[in-house]
């Protein structure tokens, strides 16, 4: 399977730990120079920068806050600026905020926060990135399977910004594909970061509900991605990869 990005420039969002971080690992090993974005954690997103140019790629860690859209949109421009061209956009960043929706106080400006981050910066990263990729340039959004089953209580207000993004995900691809761009959605399952490894996490009780009987690790959310940025995934546009052990079965 052709999975050589010799050349290709890419900027993943949320690059600095987990998810983002075995994605960046994984298309800089394929040969791409990638950019990454963090939000605080300079420290780990520099040490992810590093990996990468130790292998021989241009790497670059950009702080921006992806919940506002126009900051998400310029950080696609300054990378294209930067490195020359754009041909692989992968928005991981995302956030979760859980609560039931009769709470009786509700964190109004966290739940706001989440749908911007969630949703609506990553419809202007994609509006951004849809002027400057050629043909054969890919997008990838990381979504979640709550999108289709929520599984548990307390996450209308998440699985509804997953959700938004899937079906911007398919629109999209089909504004897109006559300029030979690809748009895709990778959902995962539970996945072992530290999001959902840490103290008060629900994740580790819902491990029943996954068939395979574990969480995922972030490497093979990558290889899904990695997949759908290479050439071999050159006829694969408006899909959604369920990368969730089962969950959704």
């Amino acid at each position: 399977m052709q999975h050589d990005l010799a050349g290709k420039v890419a900027l993943v969002t949320g690059g600095s730990r987990g998810i983002g971080a075995a994605v960046a690992r994984a298309l800089a090993g394929a040969g791409a120079d990638v950019a990454i974005t963090y939000l605080s954690s300079r420290q780990a997103a520099e040490a992810v920068a590093g990996e990468l140019r130790a292998t021989g790629v241009r790497a670059r860690a950009i702080q921006a806050d992806q919940a506002d859209p126009a900051v998400a949109a310029a950080v696609v421009r300054e990378v294209a600026g930067e490195f020359g061209r754009l041909d692989i956009l992968v928005n991981n960043a995302a956030v979760a905020v859980l609560g039931p929706v009769d709470s009786p106080a509700p964190d109004d400006a966290a739940l706001d926060r989440q749908l911007r981050v969630n949703y609506t910066s990553i419809v202007a990263a994609i509006r951004a990135a849809a002027r400057m990729l050629p043909e054969g340039g890919r997008i990838i959004n990381i979504g979640s399977g709550v999108a289709t089953r929520t599984g548990a209580a307390g996450v209308a207000d998440h699985a509804g910004t997953k959700a938004a993004l899937a079906g911007f995900t398919r629109g999209a691809a089909r504004d897109l594909a006559p300029r030979g761009i690809t748009v895709n959605l990778l959902q995962t399952g539970l996945v072992a970061t530290q999001l959902n490894t840490g103290e008060g996490s629900a994740a580790p009780r819902l491990i029943a509900s996954v068939p395979l009987g574990r969480m995922g690790r972030p490497e093979e959310i990558a290889a899904g991605v990695l997949f759908l940025a290479s050439p071999a995934a050159s006829y694969v546009t408006g899909a959604t990869l369920d990368i969730d052990g089962g969950y959704g079965a």
